[in-house]
């Protein structure tokens, strides 16, 4: 019955759903050149032979789903990828490091009209999603048409799981559309089986297998050259409420430390605009990347306002404090700059990210704060003691590097959902 109300409801209501994401393309939150892809139009032909189809939901998911498709490709030398995602920013920055083997689509909304146009023409010889994404519609043409379908990194909060058991007899139906379901923690693996899904295996998180993020490398040696021996410091993916804290430990900084330079990257680009004025009205000189604007002896405030830059600052910063982790959005992916060397700084609010979070903080791979008042403090401490500052690095860095096997498990799980459909 909840199937049959949803059905009808995303049916009725395809010009509210519409006229919201004309509203996100007014905004600069939707691709103008391909928003007919969100219809399920597609902008590129179907390749010959077996497709693989894999989803993610946001940026750190795409980004460990490219690593996987290495693997994949080396094992099937036949098989073409359509990687999709759902925003902007996360195609813009797939699109310089997709691999000529994959094509990028924008995820289709969740309509009955929109689902069947995107798989008549794909025709998906598998379909591979990753984390918490479940779009009813989809997943019940997926079971229609007997597509091999599997959810990797697999994760659900307390809140979703009271939602989705409330509904247990549709959970259970939506559920069985996967073949296979890769959990991330235990307790994730416990509320899928509750749920209904079968079988359920937890295997530890996909992003530990993720390429390190690029860097034009001419950029960091122009920086570095710009930035001398002046001490750094990074505030990463900030979101609202964030750049405030960074101003303040900023200004706590300036007291022992006059010449510091704080970088300051926002999760969405579009907000630059916002900080400057932010920046601006406390009477801060900074520079700001999206200008052009350059790094000058007077500059106390680098404002990174661009996108795909993340690997260039990580790698830059010795020190960086990860945004999303002191408002309530649950922090950011810790990993990446454990890739790239950096000594890393969170804050409370890391439930995205709650089992590695412990991992990083049992190997001492990151120092997590109670409150944001703490971060100058540490910053201070990270700069000013090398030792510490490198053992932290070193620390990251290793326990990234130990967990990429994690990669040939998921690949060894999905090789008999392409056996069978080949069959």
């Amino acid at each position: 019955m909840l199937a049959i109300i949803y059905r009808t409801l995303t049916n009725i209501g395809g010009p509210f759903i519409t006229l919201y994401l004309r509203r996100r393309l007014a905004q600069g939150r939707e691709d103008s050149e391909r928003f007919s892809e969100r219809f399920g139009h597609p902008s590129h032909p179907r390749p010959e032979g077996r497709l693989a189809w894999c989803h993610a939901a946001s940026v750190g998911e795409a980004a460990s789903l490219l690593y996987l498709m290495d693997k994949m490709r080396a094992a099937h030398s036949d098989l073409t990828f359509l990687l999709t995602t759902g925003t902007v920013t996360a195609a813009r920055m797939i699109a310089p490091r997709l691999p000529s083997y994959a094509i990028h689509q924008y995820m289709p909304i969740d309509r009955v009209a929109c689902v069947t146009r995107f798989l008549d023409h794909w025709q998906p010889t598998i379909a591979i999603w990753v984390e918490s994404e479940l779009w009813p519609n989809t997943l019940e043409a997926l079971r229609a048409r007997q597509i091999p379908t599997a959810l990797l990194n697999a994760r659900m909060s307390d809140k979703s799981f009271r939602t989705w058991h409330r509904a247990k007899t549709w959970s259970k139906e939506i559920m069985s559309t996967f073949s296979l379901c890769l959990a991330q923690t235990e307790d994730d693996r416990g509320r899928f089986i509750a749920l209904g899904a079968r079988p359920v295996k937890r295997i530890s998180n996909l992003k530990y297998a993720s390429h390190p993020l690029p860097c034009d490398e001419q950029e960091l040696c122009e920086l570095q050259e710009r930035i001398g021996s002046r001490p750094l410091w990074l505030m990463a993916s900030t979101h609202r409420g964030e750049e405030e804290m960074a101003i303040v430990a900023h200004k706590a900084l300036v007291e022992s430390r006059s010449n510091i330079v704080s970088v300051i990257v926002p999760r969405h680009a579009v907000r630059g605009e916002e900080i400057a004025r932010l920046l601006t009205a406390v009477g801060i000189k900074f520079a700001r990347r999206s200008k052009g604007e350059i790094i000058s002896d007077q500059t106390q405030v680098y404002l990174a306002d661009t996108m795909g830059e993340l690997g260039l600052f990580y790698r830059l910063c010795p020190v960086v404090v990860l945004g999303g982790s002191f408002v309530h959005v649950g922090g950011h992916n810790p990993i990446e700059p454990a890739q790239l060397g950096a000594a890393i700084i969170i804050g409370p609010h890391m439930f995205n990210f709650t089992e590695i979070t412990q991992e990083f903080l049992r190997a001492q791979a990151a120092i997590q704060l109670k409150h944001d008042n703490e971060i100058a403090f540490n910053v201070d401490r990270l700069l000013s003691d090398v030792n510490e500052r490198e053992h932290r690095a070193r620390a990251a860095r290793y326990l990234a590097d130990q967990k990429r096997y994690v990669l040939d498990q998921i690949v060894m799980e999905l090789d008999p959902l392409l056996t069978k459909k080949a069959a």
